[in-house]
C-alpha cells in the first residue's frame, strides 16, 4: 500500500491517540468520582462503546486522509505491433477485391482502429527490400497515414520484412549474418508483428529471420492476401500466375509462436482484427481506497454517536 501524504496519517494518529487516551482518563476520573460519592457505577464496558466507536471512526479517517492507494496487478493489452505490408507487384492481383493491397489495406486500418491507445503501433512497408514508413507510436494517425501511402513496387523478402519490423521495434538495425548466424538482440515479449502478405517469397534468410524473431521472444501473425487459385498480374509487360502461398505465412507463424490467418475475401480479411491477439501484459496500478475507508469513518462515527446518545442521553 501507498500512501500520498505520510504526514496527515502520522498527525491523524496522533490525534486518535490523544483522544483514546483522554478517554481512559475520564472514564476513570468518572468512575472514581462516583465511588467516592458513594455511587456504583455500572453497565462495565459496554457504556463506553460508543466512545471507542467514535475514536476508532476517527482513526480511520485518519488513514483515508493520507490518500492510499492499494497496487493491484491488471492485466492489459499493450506493447508494439508492427504491421508489416506486403507492397510487392504480385500484391496488384485482383483475386481479392480490389486487389490484394488494397485489401490488405482496409483490414490494417480495421486492426489499428481496434487497437487502444496503450498499444504503439509502427508500419513497415516491404518488397525485396524493406522501408519503416511509421515508426511505432502512441498516435495512431501517424500509422493510417503510412498504410494509406502504399504503392505496389518490386519483388518480395518475407525475411527482409520480418527484420526491418524487428530493427523498427529495438531501434536498431537487425539484419542476418552473411554466415546466416541470428544475431541477438535481446528479449522483447511485448512485441508483436502482424505481417500482410500473399507468401510469395523472392529473398533469402527467412528461416534465419524468423529464428531470431523467436528467440527474442517477437511472435509473428501472418495474414494471408489472396486465393490458392490466384490471378494474373502484369509484371514489366509479362503476364504472371500470382497465387497465395500459405505453407510460406504457417510456416514464419508457427517459429515464432503466432498463427496464420487466411483471408481468401474482403468478408473474412474485414473480420482479421478480431481474430488476432495480442498478449495481455500486468501491470501494477493504484487503487484508491480512501473512498471506501472514508465511507467506513462514517459509519463508524454515526454508530458511536448513537449509541452515546441511547446510553447517556448526550451527542458527547
Amino acid at each position: 500500500m501507498t500512501l500520498s501524504s505520510p504526514l496527515l496519517l502520522v498527525l491523524g494518529l496522533v490525534v486518535t491517540v490523544a483522544l483514546a487516551w483522554a478517554a481512559v482518563v475520564s472514564a476513570r476520573r468518572r468512575t472514581a468520582a462516583l465511588a467516592a460519592a458513594g455511587v456504583v457505577a455500572r453497565g462495565g464496558r459496554g457504556t463506553y462503546l460508543g466512545a471507542g466507536l467514535t475514536i476508532a471512526g476517527v482513526g480511520v479517517l485518519a488513514i483515508a486522509t493520507a490518500g492510499p492507494a492499494a497496487m493491484v496487478p491488471v492485466p492489459r493489452t499493450a506493447g508494439t505491433v508492427i504491421l508489416a505490408i506486403d507492397v510487392s507487384n504480385s500484391m496488384s492481383a485482383d483475386d481479392v477485391a480490389p486487389t490484394r493491397l488494397a485489401a490488405a489495406q482496409r483490414a490494417a486500418r480495421a486492426f489499428v482502429a481496434a487497437q487502444p491507445d496503450s498499444v504503439d503501433i509502427g508500419v513497415v512497408a516491404f518488397e525485396r527490400g524493406a522501408l519503416t514508413t511509421a515508426r511505432p507510436d502512441a498516435d495512431h494517425s501517424i500509422a493510417l497515414k503510412a498504410i494509406d501511402r502504399l504503392k505496389v513496387t518490386g519483388g518480395t523478402s518475407l525475411g527482409t520484412a520480418i527484420t526491418a519490423s524487428l530493427s523498427a521495434i529495438t531501434g536498431k538495425q537487425v539484419a542476418v549474418g552473411r554466415d546466416g548466424a541470428a544475431p541477438d538482440i535481446g528479449y522483447w515479449p511485448s512485441a508483436t508483428i502482424v505481417m500482410f502478405s500473399d507468401g510469395q517469397n523472392r529473398g533469402g534468410d527467412l528461416e534465419q529471420a524468423a529464428a531470431v524473431a523467436q528467440k527474442a521472444g517477437v511472435q509473428v501473425h501472418t495474414v494471408g492476401i489472396g486465393t490458392t487459385a490466384g490471378a494474373t498480374v502484369k509484371v514489366d509487360g509479362f503476364h504472371l500466375q500470382s497465387s497465395l502461398e500459405e505453407d510460406t505465412l504457417t510456416a514464419i507463424a508457427r517459429t515464432t509462436g503466432g498463427a496464420y490467418h487466411p483471408a481468401s475475401d474482403a468478408a473474412r480479411l474485414d473480420g482479421v482484427a478480431d481474430t488476432i491477439d495480442l498478449r495481455l501484459t500486468v501491470s501494477d496500478e493504484p487503487l484508491p481506497l480512501a473512498g471506501g475507508l472514508i465511507g467506513l469513518a462514517l459509519a463508524l462515527l454515526t454508530a458511536g454517536a448513537a449509541l452515546t446518545v441511547l446510553r447517556s442521553g448526550r451527542v458527547i
